[in-house]
């Protein structure tokens, strides 16, 4: 989607709404440049299924004396 400035601030919330729900980006269009208000995932996700965490070897990075 890609909207001006004023478009954009005009119904602001409900574009952000529909990025968060879609994951779609929308262009803004202001003083002769485009600006894009995008979704990007958390960096601290896991990426994959948890469940292979619990399958994993823990051993060569657990310290018991809690040093690292």
């Amino acid at each position: 989607m890609r909207l001006t400035a004023s478009g954009f601030r005009k119904d602001v919330y409900k574009i952000l709404d529909g990025v968060v729900e879609t994951g779609e980006s929308v262009e803004v269009e202001h003083k002769g440049r485009t600006l894009r208000v995008v979704l990007t995932p958390p960096s601290d996700l896991i990426n994959g299924d948890p469940r292979d965490l619990a399958e994993m070897d823990w051993a060569k990075e657990w310290n018991p004396d809690g040093n690292s």
